[in-house]
């Protein structure tokens, strides 16, 4: 029998382990969309770009 000391460490189980994921995940998230509220209280604009860039001379009306 192995002296407890030498035992390896147990995994978590896989539903622990998407727990903590998660968990981690709405951390940043939240930190996130304190941090846009904060900038917008400020009246500093958002630094992410996100969302859709124009296209140089794509200022059509549609096809019809």
């Amino acid at each position: 029998m192995n002296p407890p000391d030498e035992r390896k460490p147990q995994k978590q189980a896989p539903n622990e382990d998407k727990k903590a994921r998660l968990a981690s995940k709405l951390r940043a998230n939240l930190q996130r969309r304190k941090a846009q509220a904060r900038s917008r209280r400020d009246g500093e604009a958002d630094s992410r770009p996100d969302g859709l860039v124009k296209v140089a001379g794509d200022d059509h009306k549609g096809d019809g």
